[in-house]
């Protein structure tokens, strides 16, 4: 499946008393990355559209302040009402953090509901 990238340079709010990002920034930086891999992609109708429903970060090597890194964002998988995504956190060729994330499509009932298929063929 497709890889998306998003280039992040770190900045000092990002890190914390000894200038390494800020163990919770992670998943702003991720949220960022989703964000921009979904652009132009709308929510069909009333639908909430995709909620997180389970996370998981590894971190291997800390990021700093003034660091380039990019977040490769890919699907891993997606079922009818859940897709997986793997987001890695990648500087220098080198992998310093990586995000599983399970997210489910909601309908505006908010229950779980089969993902339009338009909404993901442009995705893969």
């Amino acid at each position: 499946m497709k890889v998306h990238t998003f280039p992040f340079t770190v900045a000092y709010a990002d890190t914390d008393a000894e200038g390494i990002v800020y163990h919770a920034r992670y998943l702003e930086i991720a949220e960022r990355a989703r964000m921009n891999w979904l652009r132009g992609r709308v929510v069909v109708g009333d639908d909430i559209g995709f909620v997180v429903k389970e996370l998981n970060i590894r971190y291997f090597q800390p990021l700093r302040a003034a660091d380039e890194f990019v977040v490769e964002t890919q699907m891993l998988d997606v079922g009818m009402a859940t897709v997986k995504i793997e987001q890695k956190f990648v500087k220098d060729g080198i992998i310093c953090a990586i995000i599983n994330i399970k997210v489910a499509y909601l309908g505006g009932d908010m229950r779980p509901k089969q993902i339009p298929q338009e909404f993901i063929s442009g995705l893969v």
